[in-house]
């Protein structure tokens, strides 16, 4: 199949005006001018998409699709607050209605050009949801304990649902991983024994570090709304934590505890971190998965992305929790980290250019799959999507890149494609589920959480 349109963004290489993309057997076999492919290939199928841009598709390097179905409920509070309401509503939602929230939340992202989402989860849901859909994933079993003398119950818990979560999925597309829990919820002995596993099993790891105050708070000086607050250890706190006080950071914290000593380790947020954190996560190879819009919505702050930048760190970008920014939307996430950085550090005045990458090769490098994905090069696999620049906010392009992150949405984005097959093309699903069904379940599933 050749696909056509007015741009082509390979990312790693400059834009192609009246490009074209040719895919078989799922891999991308050759890039060019129209022109010149149509004279290659004169006997190739060909989608012409007109006045848009085939570019790689995204990479969600921080998500939670189960939380699809929990959007729209609370707003207009800090993280604290938000998180410890999600837990008491999560509490009302079974293994089905996860699994049912999942497939929502991956249509959603199939959608917004999302291809590959790196998703951390207690139930499997996402796991079954990413297989059932066709999309590529990393999905990271979540595990923790607060008290110590659980630790290696939960880790037997964690290692046999891995174990069988690898059985079920396609392992070309689907990679599965672990990671401990908020360090709120966690003892730190379960940092040195997924550190151990990992390494050992040769799994990725995702690790929620140094996202908000309340948690630096936590680490730092013993207390915070996570510990002061009437919380029950069944749902992962505890009155006060189980160390004394460290007066250290959150990345120094984990790393005291062997966090890091793995192959494959991608700290998630990173907002709160000294020049000291920056150095040693550049030692240790850890990537970053920033996401902009819930440390915006939620008040966490902002990562100090041009810094991970400079200093040779591999970043990308995450939509996180849609219960909070209620898309699922990459375009939306690239746009708003830009503006956030430029106001923060208007120095280095962060360009349209860098959030592309990030949201596409970037994420790939963080995950380590750059072999694969993260860009339209020959030989890696198709993950295509064609983003519409035929809208009134968008018109005239000069720039097809700025125009992608700061006239385009997730509603402009026309087809995407992984590995080769067309999962949704004009809001129109190719997915191995019921879309109409499955819309229905989630409308019964809200009625849970009035």
């Amino acid at each position: 199949m050749l696909l056509c349109a007015q741009y082509v963004l390979p990312i790693t290489s400059e834009p192609i005006h009246n490009g074209a993309v040719l895919v078989r057997d799922g891999v991308i076999r050759d890039v060019g001018t129209a022109a010149m492919l149509k004279l290659r290939y004169p006997d190739e199928e060909t989608s012409d998409y007109g006045q848009a841009a085939l570019l790689p598709g995204f990479v969600d390097l921080h998500t939670h699709l189960e939380n699809a179905v929990l959007r729209g409920i609370v707003h207009d509070v800090p993280y604290a607050t938000w998180i410890m309401t999600m837990r008491e509503l999560s509490a009302k939602l079974d293994v089905a209605d996860w699994y049912d929230s999942a497939i929502l939340g991956g249509l959603e992202a199939l959608s917004s050009g999302i291809t590959t989402v790196a998703d951390i989860t207690a139930s499997g849901a996402s796991c079954t949801a990413t297989q059932k859909l066709g999309m590529r994933s990393v999905i990271y079993r979540e595990v923790g304990a607060m008290d110590r003398r659980r630790v290696d119950f939960a880790m037997h818990q964690a290692e046999n649902d891995l174990m069988h979560w690898r059985e079920e999925v396609d392992s070309s597309r689907v990679t599965i991983g672990l990671s401990p829990s908020a360090v709120f919820a966690c003892h730190p002995e379960m940092f040195r024994k997924v550190a151990q596993f990992a390494k050992k099993e040769n799994v990725p790891v995702a690790l929620r570090l140094a996202g908000d105050r309340e948690e630096c708070d936590f680490v730092r000086y013993g207390s915070s709304p996570f510990s002061v607050h009437s919380m029950d250890t069944k749902r992962g706190f505890v009155e006060i934590p189980p160390w004394l006080p460290t007066g250290t950071t959150p990345v120094n914290y984990a790393l005291n505890w062997g966090a890091f000593e793995s192959d494959n380790v991608m700290m998630v947020h990173g907002v709160y971190v000294s020049d000291h954190d920056i150095r040693k996560l550049k030692e240790y190879d850890v990537s970053i998965a920033s996401c902009p819009r819930i440390n915006a919505q939620l008040g966490m702050g902002v990562a100090p992305l041009g810094e991970f930048l400079n200093n040779g760190l591999r970043v990308g970008l995450g939509t996180d929790s849609p219960a909070a920014t209620d898309s699922t939307d990459m375009i939306a996430e690239m746009h708003i980290g830009m503006l956030l950085q430029r106001a923060v550090n208007s120095r280095e005045f962060m360009q349209s250019e860098t959030m592309l990458k990030m949201a596409t090769m970037g994420g790939a490098r963080a995950l380590k799959i750059d072999d694969k994905v993260g860009s339209l090069d020959v030989g890696k696999q198709a993950d295509v999507i064609a983003v519409d620049l035929s809208g009134s906010h968008q018109t005239p392009t000069t720039d097809p890149v700025s125009s992608v992150v700061n006239a385009c949405n997730g509603s402009d984005v026309m087809m995407t494609m992984v590995a080769g097959k067309v999962l949704y093309e004009k809001n129109h699903w190719h997915v191995g589920v019921e879309v109409a069904r499955n819309i229905a379940r989630v409308i019964e599933i809200r009625s849970k959480l009035r």
